[in-house]
């Protein structure tokens, strides 16, 4: 269950997963006058996510957190459905705070995260990834994608919509960072047209090595195993997906997305597995010198990829399934 419009949608039918569109809507943020309007929206979504657990009799449920798993947790709770509530960053927001209470076991990514949860529904499980991150191989995912197989590569994206403050910061740099590396470049829909003309005003040398993608699906084990470092936003992938490939990053969390983006690339930084630039920062010239410098000190880039090598947790997707069975015993 989900959000019928959001990508959620195509990724379950994608894997041929039946997937059942539900209203949702979040509480976070909401003018006053707005509250009724967004609680009617949830109470709705509660109703149909009861007439779809009624109808496929779940034995356990498992939600990855945010607004849009508050009504099926609730009517897996109403309807007396042992569930699981996942929490991939490193401080709970407002919903799993919220969700945990109905929820009965809390896997987090970390042990640092246990201490915002009772002390018997907290599970460490480690950030799951897909198989495919740690089996990828540099050389053939560059093949795949079409790169110069011993090039300097950086990958830029910024989440499944972009990120349009690290897009302009690229776009300003780009002619100098073509001169010492190939670029990947997942840039969103919004911003995609106008990076595309950019690279075909370029000289013919520097436009063959810069791929630009709105967004990559099947392709993103490859591009992030063929990248030597990694420009990016702080969402809670960053956490699990580059320590799985022991790729240095830098990371520039989103502004608005309240303080979990912040926190995570603090963490990320304090484990010495990536470099954090403020958003505020990115127009004053500090994105390409740190680039610049991380790619002309050797070490600090291996120092910064052991760092995020120490975080992988590869059991983190059979540690969940685990749990998931054991409140399937439990049930």
């Amino acid at each position: 269950m989900g959000n019928a419009s959001g990508i959620e949608a195509n990724l379950a039918v994608g894997a041929d997963l039946p997937f059942h569109g539900i209203s949702t809507a979040s509480l976070r943020g909401s003018a006053p006058w707005a509250l009724p309007c967004r609680l009617g929206t949830l109470l709705r979504g509660t109703a149909q996510s009861i007439r779809v657990v009624d109808r496929f009799a779940p034995q356990v449920a498992l939600a990855t957190g945010g607004y849009v798993c508050a009504p099926p947790i609730l009517a897996a709770w109403i309807r007396g459905v042992p569930s699981v509530v996942y929490l991939p960053d490193l401080v709970p927001g407002l919903a799993i705070r919220v969700l945990a209470r109905f929820a009965t076991r809390v896997a987090v990514s970390f042990p640092q995260s246990k201490s915002f949860f009772a002390p018997s529904k907290a599970v460490v499980t480690g950030y799951p990834v897909r198989a495919e991150l740690f089996k990828a191989d540099k050389v053939s995912s560059r093949q795949r994608l079409g790169l110069n197989e011993r090039e300097r590569t950086l990958l830029v994206f910024g989440g499944s919509q972009g990120a349009h403050s690290i897009n302009l910061a690229i776009s300003e740099a780009l002619f100098e960072l073509l001169k010492i590396c190939q670029v990947v470049h997942i840039s969103g829909e919004r911003d995609e047209p106008r990076l595309k003309a950019q690279r075909d005003e370029l000289p013919q040398a520097l436009a063959e090595r810069y791929s630009v993608y709105a967004y990559l699906h099947e392709e993103m084990p490859d591009a992030l195993a063929a990248a030597d470092l990694v420009v990016a936003r702080a969402g809670a992938a960053t956490t699990g997906e580059f320590p799985a490939l022991a790729l240095p990053s830098i990371l520039i969390p989103y502004p608005h997305a309240g303080r979990h983006q912040d926190l995570n690339a603090d963490y990320m930084v304090e484990k010495g597995a990536a470099v954090k630039i403020e958003d505020a920062d990115l127009r004053n010239g500090v994105l390409l010198r740190i680039i610049t410098e991380l790619f002309e000190d050797r070490q600090k880039l291996v120092n910064l990829a052991d760092g995020a090598r120490r975080l992988a947790r590869p059991d983190a997707t059979q540690r969940i399934a685990q749990l998931l069975m054991e409140m399937v015993r439990m049930d």
